[in-house]
């Protein structure tokens, strides 16, 4: 048998099963290591936004907290992520998010069953259904919108294995409806899109890597390690910087042609030509040492 591993995605998608229906569950385990303590901000349970002490000042953690149904989503939890979400946005000081489990064996088990099932014997109606599958769509937009880098952290066992990624929806005859059939062909492309989704195969950890759909693949353990010396290195970075470069990718990304794509590069580097920071990093590097961003 192989050894169990954790998966790291940065700045995209809140890589996983993504909203798998009914009975589809995801597992993924979470790994126990904290590296000091940490200033809550808000969101109490199921869901978790805190604030990591100096000298990590600027990277906030997101936790996901329903043990008892392997961090399903419903209602409340949309609720409550997209307050999160909101004080991220309105948080200067914000420079990169972690989005973890504190649940062992679980990342997000996708949509939760009893959504679906409004009473014993009656089922959610169609309008019902659409307007649930509607507020993922949007929260997790709302998510992947936010203007800092966001790293996922999958770590651990998966159905007795590695950590693993599908996509189910078509074995219940529906589709994956929180965005999957767009945001993954353009992780993976559209070929390999299309294979993942008609089959509902799942993915190990080393394949997700190698398609692109996670960055790293590492050893069980040691994946909430990994993303926070990521996030360390970002944090190093000129905030601003990397609020632009993300900015830039994403749109550009978004044009169709390459012309198109080079003017919002443009227009977000010209943005960042008369900043402080900007200044600051030419005297640092002037006067050969370490430059201290403010963030304006």
């Amino acid at each position: 048998m192989r050894s169990p591993r954790g998966l790291i995605a940065i700045s995209g998608y809140l890589a996983g099963r993504h909203a798998p229906a009914a009975s589809e569950s995801t597992t993924g385990h979470h790994s126990l290591f904290f590296a000091r303590a940490f200033q809550i901000l808000a969101q109490p349970e199921p869901v978790r936004l805190q604030k990591l002490a100096a000298p990590d000042s600027g990277i906030l953690e997101l936790r996901l907290e329903r043990p008892e149904v392997k961090n399903a989503i419903n209602w409340d939890v949309m609720r409550r992520l997209r307050s999160a979400i909101e004080k991220i946005q309105a948080d200067a000081t914000a420079k990169v998010v972690l989005v973890a489990s504190s649940v062992p064996g679980a990342f997000c088990a996708g949509a939760d069953l009893k959504v679906w099932i409004c009473s014993e014997r009656r089922l959610m109606s169609s309008s019902e259904v659409g307007e649930y599958a509607g507020s993922l769509r949007s929260t997790f937009s709302s998510f992947e919108a936010l203007p800092i880098p966001t790293i996922a952290v999958i770590e651990g066992a998966a159905l007795g294995e590695n950590a693993e990624l599908g996509l189910p929806e078509t074995g219940l005859a529906i589709i994956p409806g929180a965005g999957g059939t767009q945001r993954l062909p353009r992780i993976v492309g559209v070929s390999r899109a299309k294979e993942l989704i008609f089959t509902g195969r799942r993915c190990d950890a080393a394949e997700a890597v190698r398609m692109g759909l996670a960055n790293y693949c590492v050893p069980a353990g040691e994946a909430y390690q990994k993303a926070l010396d990521i996030a360390r290195e970002i944090t190093q970075k000129g905030p601003l910087g990397i609020r632009m470069a993300k900015k830039a990718i994403n749109q550009g990304m978004e044009v169709s042609d390459m012309p198109s794509a080079l003017a919002v590069e443009g227009e977000c580097y010209d943005q960042l030509l008369h900043t402080q920071d900007r200044l600051e990093a030419l005297a640092a590097f002037a006067e050969k040492r370490k430059p201290v961003y403010t963030g304006k």
